[in-house]
C-alpha cells in the first residue's frame, strides 16, 4: 500500500480493534488512536454466527444523550478495506458519519434494528 494511498476514518469499539480480526479482514494489522463518541451507548446482541467464539456482539446506538459515550479506536483504512469491513459488517449493521469527541468526521457502524 502506498504511503500516499487515501485513507477514511473509522471508529471501531468491538472485535475490529482485535489484531487478529484486522488480520482477517483486512490482511494487515491497523494502528489506530483512542477516541470516544458521545451520544451513543453500546449494547449486546445475540449473535447471528452460531460458530461465533462469543454468544454476544457489541453495537451501538444514538442516544441524543451527549453524556452518553462509547470508547474506541479510530482507524485509518483504504477505501478497499473499508469495502471489506462493509463485507464483513453490513449483515447486522449499517455505517454512518459521526462526529467524535476529538473532532475527527468518522464512520461508525451502528444497529440496525
Amino acid at each position: 500500500m502506498s504511503a500516499a494511498a487515501a485513507t477514511e476514518p473509522v471508529f471501531a469499539y468491538g472485535g475490529l480493534q482485535r489484531p487478529e480480526v484486522q488480520l482477517d479482514i483486512l490482511g494487515r494489522r491497523v494502528a489506530g488512536e483512542p477516541d470516544a463518541l458521545p451520544g451513543f451507548r453500546l449494547e449486546w446482541m445475540d449473535a447471528a454466527d452460531p460458530t461465533s467464539a462469543s454468544p454476544a456482539r457489541p453495537v451501538i446506538r444514538p442516544t441524543g444523550d451527549a453524556r452518553d459515550r462509547v470508547f474506541g479506536t479510530v482507524l485509518p483504512l483504504t477505501i478497499a478495506e473499508l469495502d471489506a469491513v462493509d463485507e464483513y459488517e453490513l449483515a447486522l449493521y449499517r455505517r454512518i458519519s459521526v462526529q467524535l469527541a476529538g473532532g475527527t468526521r468518522a464512520w461508525a457502524y451502528v444497529g440496525t434494528a
